[in-house]
């Protein structure tokens, strides 16, 4: 058992800041109950991803776009990899993206999302999730802006309109002949915060500072929340960007898929990551754009 904090968001952020806020300083890492998003939503949202990859294989494959960095639509199994990995993880997976109005001054950052034509419920499922999420996570920033002594709404305006991304992901069952390979091999986040739904199946598992792996198990419909790089380096590293995996199942579970639906929440593409200034010292890194930042760390996990 750990002290990663499971805080419910019904409270008044006053009230759960500081518990949210060590807990993110200490492991990366807090569940997060209570927070908004309809049961029903999640229940046709689950539905509706596992439709998707049980579609032919043929047929998921008229939706990949080479060149986007995966950034929309279907990226196949065995394409992504940690930074520093030698191998593939064992997934495959969909991304939805914000749709912006046309003429709008960010547009050219984030490319058009793409529908799968053979489910007719599918875009507005995951329209209406991503922006469930996308309330969600500004809350938890709120939250997150008390923590750290700012305003309570700092974080709006640097996420307005940003180029967050939301993941299906299916794990296959896992192979016999994937020895070497995990699910998901030990990375960190690139984004501002991950809000992560579908945890409650073991197997996600966050670094400690002791260098030992903790098992992250929320109750069944919370959230996994974590931070991501960016907002560490806005932080110079007092709230962690923590390593974590998605490891291997033994047993039966071995024989089923795995599904989870992450959205990465980013910053805007043109605001500057640079440390806040009661958290600068002589040791932060130099400002960088969101969106020069992110197409760095793309090339390195193989995306871009």
């Amino acid at each position: 058992m750990t002290d990663i904090a499971s805080v419910s968001l019904a409270r008044p952020l006053e009230d759960l800041s500081g518990e949210l806020g060590r807990s993110f300083a200490e492991y990366g890492f807090a569940i997060v109950r209570d927070h908004g998003i309809p049961a029903d939503l999640i229940v046709r949202a689950e539905k509706m991803s596992r439709a998707f990859f049980d579609l032919p294989e043929e047929t998921k494959r008229r939706y990949h776009q080479p060149g986007l960095g995966g950034a929309r639509g279907y990226t196949p199994f065995g394409i992504e990899r940690a930074k520093g990995a030698e191998v593939h993880d064992l997934k495959e997976f969909w991304h939805v993206g914000r749709t912006l109005p046309p003429g709008h001054s960010l547009e050219a950052y984030m490319a058009p999302n793409v529908w799968p034509e053979e489910l007719t419920e599918f875009r507005s499922t995951f329209e209406e999730l991503f922006a469930a999420f996308d309330r969600t996570g500004l809350r938890i920033l709120s939250a997150i802006a008390l923590h750290l002594e700012l305003e309570r709404d700092f974080f709006a305006a640097t996420v307005e309109d940003g180029n967050s991304v939301m993941r299906l992901l299916h794990y296959p069952p896992v192979s016999p002949g994937a020895e070497g390979a995990i699910r998901a091999a030990a990375h960190e986040d690139i984004n501002t915060i991950t809000l992560l739904l579908g945890a409650e199946e073991a197997g996600l598992e966050l670094l400690a500072k002791d260098g030992s792996w903790l098992p992250v198990s929320p109750p069944e419909g919370a959230l996994a929340v974590n931070i991501g790089d960016m907002l560490q380096r806005l932080t110079n590293g007092h709230l962690r960007s923590t390593t974590h995996r998605v490891v291997n199942p033994s047993g039966p579970a071995a024989r089923r898929s795995r599904y989870s639906m992450p959205f990465f929440l980013h910053f805007r593409p043109d605001f500057l990551i640079e440390p806040l200034p009661q958290c600068a010292d002589e040791n932060a890194e130099p400002p960088i754009t969101a969106h020069d930042y992110l197409q760095q760390r793309l090339r390195e996990i193989n995306l871009a």
